[in-house]
């Protein structure tokens, strides 16, 4: 039996791998959705993280398709209690932005589309500076304080706003984040490591990293020349372009083979073993994709094979 992880300073515990609901909506139909959510909850994961815009990119849909989806998973499998559902605010087409006034109606529209009364963790899903911190973290206490939101959380947001939301909140005494969803992963680290982590450290947020497999790029499956059909082929490919990549890829090879685990699982462990990271977030498509995304919380890299990583992304 897996430990859970705490999130944060709040009483909630998270599975060490949180499901990636993009592409429920986008590349995988509801039937696809159900059998990875299934096969993922089978295997003790209890953390599921979605978004209010998801896939409105995808021509034909308006947003909220994923969070449709897993409100239907989650009623047919009659399973809420059991399940940690993280979602975001600031970026559907019908609610853009983080005033109040927002924030509220768009909290509202992902509880309908989720068919719940409560969001176990909200984020906000990019940082808007013309807002004052002050307006955005009043506006999440108060549906803290109406029971819809568990627990609050930052996403896409600059060190300064985070101290300067997390100082309010301490001063006023209201809710305040409990996690940071940053872009972070082997080959892209800059965004996270220095005063975003440090921040996180010394307040208790938990780092719950987007993008952990680069795009798809750390499964070890783009090399040079081949092709990969998939729609994130061009962005993870760029990676091969980067002698940082190369270098991953071959360290990442290494150490998979000496473990006997897929380099997802090891790019994965890498990550789990950075300070302030609880669960990073990996999608799959199919139910097939999952076991080299669930064996991290199975893997412990020993400190060479971490260094041998960290040398390698350098």
């Amino acid at each position: 039996m897996t430990t859970l992880r705490q999130l944060g300073t709040s009483d909630i515990r998270v599975f060490p791998l949180s499901l990636g609901g993009n592409v429920f909506g986008w590349t995988a139909d509801e039937a696809q959705s159900f059998a990875v959510l299934d096969a993922y909850a089978a295997a003790g994961g209890n953390f599921v993280d979605t978004a209010d815009s998801y896939s409105a990119w995808v021509e034909g849909n308006e947003g909220g398709e994923s969070e449709r989806i897993i409100g239907r998973w989650l009623k047919s499998r009659g399973n809420r209690a059991d399940v940690v559902i993280a979602t975001k605010v600031s970026q559907h087409p019908e609610y853009q932005g983080l005033t109040a006034a927002n924030i509220k109606a768009a909290a509202d529209a992902s509880l309908a589309r989720l068919d719940t009364d409560h969001i176990d963790l909200y984020y906000t899903h990019f940082d808007q500076p013309e807002v004052p911190v002050e307006e955005i973290i009043t506006a999440l206490d108060d549906l803290v304080k109406a029971g819809k939101v568990r627990a609050i959380a930052a996403s896409n947001i600059t060190p300064e706003r985070l101290k300067a939301s997390l100082e309010f909140s301490e001063a006023e005494g209201l809710a305040r984040y409990v996690a940071l969803q940053p872009h972070y992963n082997l080959v892209s680290r800059d965004t996270y490591e220095g005063p975003l982590q440090s921040l996180a450290a010394g307040h208790g947020l938990s780092g719950v990293p987007y993008f952990a497999l680069a795009k798809g790029f750390l499964t070890g499956k783009y090399r040079p020349g081949t092709t990969v059909d998939s729609p994130r082929a061009a962005g993870a490919g760029a990676y091969l372009d980067s002698p940082t990549g190369l270098r991953v890829l071959s360290a990442l090879d290494e150490i998979a083979e000496a473990r006997g685990v897929a380099p997802a699982t090891v790019a994965l462990a890498w990550l789990t073993a950075q300070p302030t990271i609880t669960a990073p977030i990996a999608s799959a498509r199919t139910p097939d994709q999952l076991p080299p995304l669930l064996a991290v919380a199975d893997l412990t890299l020993t400190p060479e094979e971490l260094d041998r990583l960290t040398e390698a992304s350098a």
